[in-house]
């Protein structure tokens, strides 16, 4: 009886759950839809004015710069760590609430409530936490195949180093030379193209690369926010990306009144993410799979002889 009890549990905590997160999830994206509906109606925010006033960043003015020291606390995500390193989330990158991580990335990054609550509270679900009351250190969202995932345009894979707080200063250096817009600055097939070349590079170096759909679209996201927030300019991207570092005056250059909607962000996110010609083209077919071939040479050779 005790065990037909636990059963009938299990599948009435899964009924909740399901329910619950439907409930949820349709309230959170109308609620983003009607943001998005506001930011077209309304003007957008004037520049200086982009940050809340009262708030790190107003006006371009942001808490000083430290770089991260012994013992802290970083992440493969550069825009996590940039907020630790000015002090806006705690310099450690320790002990830090989930509410407290969407407000800020809202404030700092200019993205709707909804928007900044739907990446806050998904890192808590992906670490089986609850966002209204755990805490994470920064370093937690390196669990790979979670968030953290091979094939990042800014970092190099856990195979090759498992401190995936690090920055990695030659993909960096690749993504700053991408660019062909106007300065060298990057547009949104830019992007596209650097993230099919490294996918294809990773998988030919790493024996044990994985990439499923789910973390393709996480990977294209942190390109189109590159591109949305930062608006694709290497100037701004060579501090952010190369020292986790706010540049002295930057604001984000999305304006928009109630910050950007999840919706906005898809129309460069999806576009982003479909026009990487590696996916289709045959490329990543086969890749990596000519070190068996060596070995098969090798030990054929030593068969000969």
């Amino acid at each position: 009886m005790l065990a037909i009890f636990i059963i009938f549990l299990r599948i009435l905590q899964g009924l909740v759950t399901i329910v619950s997160g439907v409930i949820k999830y349709t309230a959170l994206f109308s609620l983003d839809f009607l943001f998005t509906l506001f930011n077209l109606i309304t003007p957008n925010k004037s520049t200086g004015h982009v940050v809340p006033a009262g708030h790190p960043g107003n006006g371009g003015k942001w808490p000083a710069y430290i770089a991260p020291g012994s013992g802290d606390s970083r992440s493969a995500c550069p825009a996590l760590n940039t907020m630790a390193n000015h002090g806006i989330i705690p310099r450690d990158g320790k002990n830090i609430k989930f509410t407290e991580l969407a407000q800020a990335i809202r404030r700092v990054y200019n993205l709707s409530p909804a928007f900044a609550y739907f990446l806050s509270s998904s890192i808590a679900l992906m670490l089986s936490r609850t966002y209204a009351t755990d805490r994470l250190d920064l370093a937690d969202v390196d669990a790979h195949n979670c968030i953290e995932h091979d094939g990042s345009l800014v970092r190099v894979d856990i195979f090759d180093d498992p401190d995936q707080g690090k920055i990695a200063p030659k993909l960096v250096d690749e993504v700053l030379k991408g660019g062909t817009g106007p300065g060298g600055n990057l547009t949104l097939l830019d992007f596209s193209r650097l993230l099919g070349r490294r996918r294809v590079e990773a998988k030919r170096h790493n024996p044990t690369f994985s990439l499923d759909f789910v973390h393709k679209i996480f990977a294209s996201a942190n390109g189109s926010l590159l591109k949305t927030v930062f608006g694709g300019r290497v100037d701004d991207l060579r501090s952010i990306l190369g020292e986790e570092r706010l540049p002295d005056g930057w604001e984000p250059r999305v304006r928009r009144r109630m910050g950007l909607t999840t919706i906005e962000f898809n129309f460069t996110l999806l576009p982003m993410e479909f026009s990487i010609k590696e996916e289709v083209d045959g490329s990543m077919k086969g890749v990596g799979q000519e070190r068996y071939h060596d070995r098969d040479d090798t030990s054929e050779a030593k068969k000969d002889n």
